[in-house]
């Protein structure tokens, strides 16, 4: 028997239809979603680099983008935006879209920058999904070509001579090139002022031309003054000599132990960047650092390359962070 009217239940047939129907839509559902995303990359990618252009993370960055955009078949350039030790580029990438359309190669400042700074406006950990780690590049300490030093012992007892006046440089405020210089004046009781800079190329500069006295340099940016005599290298910041520059010893051999600090280089994006598109980025990053022109490149600066995934990043930039705290605690360094 059938019925009438706006209450009329539908019939078993027309329930099997309604039934197929609505498998058909969902079968379907995948595909149209699929088909409405755009592809990754459609347009420009933009490279913020907290740092000048030529410095070592400027280096990297430029040499990572070129690949990449050759990968991606679409344009990836590299944005400077120096400022208040990489806050000032953190503060605009904690709050970008995370579309991918906007990346971020930082260094070890990115963890220490919340253990110096009381207000930063953004969390370092909690605001940024790790990407991957490219490279770890230990610092040395070289000093203008006039000062009559060429061993910790000479390079200490100049410091101790000029309290106050004898001068370090660092690619800005609460990186680790200014604070292997705290870790310094802590180990050795000295009293060497910091000069801080909008990264590694202007602090070059200066200390090529002996407005200041040295700098905990990454070695990446100083290898090529290095190598022609207009910087004089000290010693390094590792536990071991580096292949590349084997004439330069450690602190260690040369009586203080345990002073190691390098800085590294590695891509993050804002956290809101969904873990598909996050894991994407991160896999197409590694494949163009293990390309072996690249990791080459990467030797040839004095780094060891990395190239880890998200989660290995993730554990890394953790333990950074508590490596740092220690330091800042011994030093007492603050930025206000």
């Amino acid at each position: 028997m059938t019925t009438t009217g706006d209450n009329t239940p539908p019939t078993a047939a027309l329930r099997r239809r309604h039934a197929l129907g609505g498998l058909l839509l969902a079968s379907l559902a995948p595909g149209m979603a699929f088909a409405q995303t755009p592809r990754y990359p459609n347009d420009t990618v933009r490279m913020i680099v907290p740092y000048a252009a030529g410095g070592a993370t400027d280096i990297v960055a430029r040499a990572v983008v070129d690949r990449l955009g050759a990968r991606w078949g679409q344009a990836v350039v590299v944005e400077n935006k120096p400022g208040a030790g990489t806050t000032l580029a953190a503060a605009q990438m904690a709050r970008a879209p995370g579309d991918g359309y906007q990346l971020y190669m930082t260094t070890s400042a990115h963890t220490i920058s919340g253990l110096v700074y009381p207000k930063l406006g953004y969390d370092p950990v909690k605001d940024f999904a790790p990407l991957s780690l490219i490279a770890k590049v230990p610092l040395v300490l070289v000093v203008r070509p006039s000062l009559d030093a060429k061993t910790v012992d000479d390079f200490t007892r100049y410091v101790r001579a000029n309290p106050d006046k004898a001068t370090f440089a660092s690619p800005g405020n609460g990186t680790a090139q200014h604070l292997a210089g705290e870790m310094f004046n802590a180990a050795m009781k000295t009293r060497m002022l910091h000069v801080p800079y909008k990264g590694d190329a202007p602090a070059i500069t200066d200390l090529l031309g002996g407005s200041v006295d040295a700098m905990f340099a990454t070695l990446t940016v100083v290898l090529p003054h290095i190598a022609s005599g207009k910087l004089r290298a000290i010693a390094l910041a590792n536990g071991q000599r580096v292949e590349k520059v084997p004439d330069i010893p450690t602190f260690a051999e040369q009586g203080l132990r345990n002073f190691e600090a390098a800085t590294w280089f590695g891509v993050l994006a804002p956290a809101s960047m969904p873990a598909a598109l996050r894991d994407r980025i991160a896999g197409d990053i590694r494949a163009v650092v293990d390309q072996p022109e690249l990791r080459a490149r990467l030797i040839d600066l004095g780094g060891e390359v990395v190239s880890s995934d998200p989660a290995a990043f993730g554990a890394f930039m953790q333990a950074e962070h508590r490596k740092w705290q220690e330091i800042v605690k011994q030093s007492g360094a603050t930025i206000s």
